[in-house]
């Protein structure tokens, strides 16, 4: 294991070094009159994320020389596409009303951007890896049927950069309103796409240059909003805490208290409650090769959480670069595919189990299996839109070589070594031969009431959160409070494992002993309310649309949901077990 650790620790150092948009001068130092470069990376509609294109889909002037930029593999995740700018921006020279080109509009590119203008497209740009966005047009509208409005083409551009010394601290683009041409008429026009370029000195540090857009993620009254929301999921959290201690204080300890000095029962006393199934409580549960296989799992997507947290904790995802956060999903889930192989095949082998190869398939296959199935479907809608989001051959080849040479052969050493190793599951009390009947129950003790009740309460500490971190998944908001985040989720897991404990007991107290697989339904039950949030966000506090954008967001979300449900799942597992073992462990067991 400790070659594991290391070599997880040497790829996160190597992605963390390695996976930054970086520009083609290293230092970012620059001369007066030195070209700083310029790329364009994308357009589409502002409301549709997901839906973008290349800069040069649509009919602007090219420069004389097209030279796409190397990208990492977080970048072409991301759906970047950087190519050289037709603007020329050298370092600390002014421009006023430079002409980039002159271009012939056709009856047909006059409808292309049109079109784009109507869906309110935007592009993006990075000038020494500072990004920069603007509208392409805009639409008067002078009444209120369609055909009266009036669509206008910006043709000015306006790039106010700042700077300390040698290096690039900030820079902006202002459209000139003034300057546009008008395309409501489908016919041949000749566009002249001017610029200016203001330099301006400033006092901000290089290293500092960043905290603009830090700073610009949220208002101080969304962060006032964050932590009322934070106070209020911790003062639940207490509530709930001081009400299970004192359950465990009054109940709990009475109940020890009865069964452990009286151990001779009269003839009109009975066992009853959760002792009575002592002979069955730890009875081999049923699909034993899939229950181990789902705590592989997730155990594995538990690791990847915290590590990707300790990632945005020291500073690793700076702003506007989602092709970090990718890069390390990727990366991270392949190098701890050895977790979900010796958590599963541990856990099987400690259930007894012999067919462990199987169990290892379905350790390794449970997340990645439907996660690849959804990528293919929606790689395919991304190929018929021709858009960013559909990956070159050449990054689906990594992608395909990443999980067959480092992902495969640590989960199958994981497997080995979890096969091999030497830990029996022990219980507390013998397991009987027959198991016993379970009484009628009430249909509020069935599955799915339990699991409905189990994920209102940690569903309810992370909601206000999630409008956060979905805002910035799904929109143009940066999240970078990952503090806030961290505690979100310790408070989530808490919650978490306080409702499924609780839940065990009441279930096992009913006399019920198949505690196993609905501790993990119970426990993993928040997933599924994230995903009917999914809903609410998309149709009520969004305005995406379109078939491309509902299929990705549906599902991806879909995806993260049912990672969620296995992560949980597992933790409410964990919890409950060690619960188990705890009371039946502190009684006597004849």
């Amino acid at each position: 294991m400790g070659k594991l650790v290391a070599i997880i620790l040497s790829a996160i150092f190597v992605m963390c070094c390695g996976s930054q948009v970086m520009s083609d001068a290293i230092d970012h130092r620059y001369k007066a009159g030195d070209l700083v470069p310029l790329y364009t990376n994308k357009v589409g509609p502002f409301s549709n994320p997901s839906e973008t294109y290349c800069y040069f889909d649509l009919p602007f002037c090219s420069p004389d020389y097209v030279k796409e930029k190397k990208e990492t593999l977080g970048e072409v995740l991301n759906g970047d596409r950087l190519v050289n700018a037709p603007y020329k921006l050298e370092f600390r020279i002014d421009k006023d009303f430079q002409v980039a080109c002159r271009k012939n509009l056709t009856r047909e590119e006059v409808i292309q951007f049109r079109t784009a203008i109507k869906r309110d497209y935007y592009f993006q740009m990075y000038y020494d890896d500072l990004p920069i966005w603007g509208f392409l047009g805009k639409i008067d509208r002078l009444g209120t049927a369609v055909p009266n409005d009036r669509f206008f083409l910006y043709m000015h551009i306006h790039f106010d950069i700042f700077f300390n010394k040698d290096r690039v601290i900030e820079v902006s683009a202002r459209m000139d309103n003034t300057r546009v041409v008008d395309l409501t008429e489908d016919r041949e026009l000749l566009v002249e796409f001017i610029y200016n370029v203001n330099w301006k000195e400033t006092k901000i540090p290089f290293e500092k240059r960043m905290e603009k857009y830090l700073q610009s993620a949220f208002l101080p009254r969304h962060l006032d909003i964050h932590w009322s929301a934070i106070m209020n999921s911790c003062i639940t959290v207490l509530i709930l805490t001081g009400c299970f201690v004192t359950f465990y204080m009054r109940v709990l300890k009475k109940d020890f208290m009865e069964y452990t000095y009286n151990e001779v029962l009269t003839d009109d006393q009975e066992e009853k409650g959760w002792k009575y199934i002592l002979g069955d409580v730890f009875r081999y549960p049923n699909h034993r090769s899939l229950i181990a296989a789902v705590l592989g799992s997730g155990t594995q997507l538990f690791i990847l959480t915290i590590l990707i947290m300790i990632l945005g904790l020291v500073g690793v995802f700076y702003p506007y670069n989602r092709g970090n956060l990718l890069m390390a999903l990727v990366f991270i889930y392949a190098i701890t595919s050895g977790i979900a192989g010796y958590s599963s095949t541990t856990f099987y082998h400690q259930l007894e189990g012999t067919d462990w190869v199987r169990n290892l398939l379905f350790a390794g296959c449970l997340f990645s299996g439907p996660l690849l199935f959804t990528f293919c479907l929606l790689q395919t809608v991304a190929i018929s839109y021709k858009a960013n989001a559909a990956l070159p051959f050449g990054t689906i080849l990594v992608l395909v070589l990443l999980l067959t040479f480092v992902a495969f052969p640590l989960l199958v050493l994981g497997g080995i070594v979890g096969k091999n190793s030497q830990t029996e599951f022990q219980a507390p009390c013998h397991t009987t031969k027959c198991p016993r009947d379970i009484p009628p129950l009430r249909w509020y003790r069935g599955v799915l009431p339990q699991m409905a009740l189990a994920g209102i309460l940690p569903f309810a500490v992370v909601y206000t959160e999630l409008y956060y971190i979905f805002a910035s998944v799904w929109g143009h908001r940066v999240y970078t409070i990952y503090i806030i985040l961290f505690v979100v989720f310790i408070i989530l897991l808490i919650a978490t494992v306080l409702v499924t404990v609780a839940l065990t007991y009441f279930q096992l107290a009913a006399e019920d002993h198949q505690w196993w697989w609905r501790s993990f339904l119970c426990g993993g039950s928040t997933g599924l309310y994230i995903f009917g949030y999914c809903f609410y966000y998309y149709y009520a506090r969004t305005d995406m649309h379109g078939f491309l954008q509902t299929s990705f967001f549906f599902g991806y979300m879909a995806c993260i949901c049912y990672g969620f449900f296995l992560m949980l799942g597992t933790v409410g597992f964990i919890a409950s077990f060690l619960f188990v073992r705890h009371i039946y462990g502190s009684i006597k067991c004849d």
